[in-house]
């Protein structure tokens, strides 16, 4: 564990692709935490004062830079027609959205958290300690 953490943020403007529908454009913050170095959060702007936050694998947005990756809730994949743009899918039980957002912006904040935490390097940022505090204390609260 390291004594210091550290945190990188970075905004995009993603869009939102709708069928019959305007392409609308979405503010999202990335975010990246040493404090949980497998984890990427993007936050989606939807609305005055309103985000909506999803949190999935550093790993797997890197890797949706180049091919496509996800198999679950999170995808992502170079455009087929444009790959200088990269497309994410998020689904969950309340619906589904498709954005688009252009693949340096993404390849910047990626590189920026591997500045941060190198590859195969973030087991040694976790704090077990830290962890297993906050799971004793979620389950005593059940």
């Amino acid at each position: 564990m390291r004594d210091e953490s550290q945190t990188i943020r970075a905004t995009a403007m993603f869009e939102l692709i709708a069928p019959d529908a305007p392409v609308v454009p979405v503010k999202v913050e990335l975010c990246y935490s040493s404090r949980d170095p497998y984890a990427v959060q993007a936050s989606f702007r939807t609305g005055h004062d309103t985000t909506v936050d999803w949190v999935f694998a550093r790993d797997l947005l890197a890797d949706g830079l180049v091919d496509s990756a996800g198999t679950g809730d999170v995808r992502v994949q170079p455009m087929g027609d444009d790959p200088s743009k990269i497309e994410l899918e998020l689904t969950s039980p309340s619906g589904h959205a498709l954005f688009t957002t252009p693949k340096h912006a993404l390849e910047a904040f990626l590189q920026s958290t591997y500045d941060a935490v190198p590859a195969t390097s973030e087991y040694s940022w976790l704090d077990f300690d830290a962890a297993l505090s906050d799971l004793l204390d979620t389950t005593a609260r059940d």
